[in-house]
Order: C-alpha cells, then structure tokens, then sequence
C-alpha cells in the first residue's frame, strides 16, 4: 500500500473489487445491501482476470467486477456478507484508495500454492482486433 493514505474514524479509505460471475451478480449485490453501512457500488460488466504464469504466459477470464470505497475496519464486514452468500474469499482484493486513484489496473500476488505468479485486475478489456 501507498505511503500516504485517506484515513477516517474507521481507519484507511481503501477500494474494494470483487470479482463475480456474471450470473451471480444479483446474489453478490443482495449480500452488500445487507452491510451496515451504506456503498454505491460501480460495476464493470466487461471486465477482466488476466492471471500471469511464471513462463509468462497469460490467461484472461472474463468477469464482472463490483467496486466501492470502505474503510479498513469494514473489510470484516464485507468479507462475512460475501461468505454468507456463498462467496469464495478470493473474489475480494482490498488496494489503499490513494493507489486505486493512481492506476488503471489493479494487480495482486497469487496466494500460496496458485499456479499463476499474480492477477490482474481489468475494468475494461480491449476491443478485439480486427
């Protein structure tokens, strides 16, 4: 995370994604409306995973991505309404808001035993060549 950081009562502003499958986006949104506090979510129909592999190759997975501010002492929160509704915690990627402001794309390290070295984040892919 970033040096500098938006800080509140609550502890650091942070930008959280979630990753969903298109079809399970009305579930994931059920689960939010029953957080505590208020979220405005930005949802990216036309997103996409790029996982990258040691060999450099890479394989994208298209998703919908769900973003929305929350401060760090809310992430407990997220997380249990995401799991009552079935959702794996690696749906979940947490960056500092001053970070989210400054990039385009948000990367994140594989978890321990992944194939893959890291994840990208795309909130819009491409238009394919023609």
């Amino acid at each position: 995370m970033s040096a500098a950081a938006l800080c509140g009562r609550e502890g650091t502003l942070v930008s959280v994604s979630i990753s969903v499958d298109p079809r399970h986006l009305e579930s994931a949104l059920e689960a939010l409306a029953q957080l505590s506090f208020p979220i405005n979510p930005q949802i990216y129909h036309d997103a996409a995973l790029i996982y990258r592999y040691a060999d450099y190759h890479e394989e994208t997975e298209p998703t919908t991505l769900v973003e929305f501010p929350a401060y760090e002492a809310q992430l407990d929160d997220v997380r249990a309404a995401l799991a009552a509704y079935g959702f794996d915690r690696g749906c979940l990627h947490v960056t500092a808001m001053l970070d989210e402001i400054h990039t385009d794309r948000s990367s994140e390290p594989a978890p321990a035993g992944a194939p893959y070295v890291s994840l990208l984040r795309v909130k819009r892919r491409a238009a394919a060549a023609i």
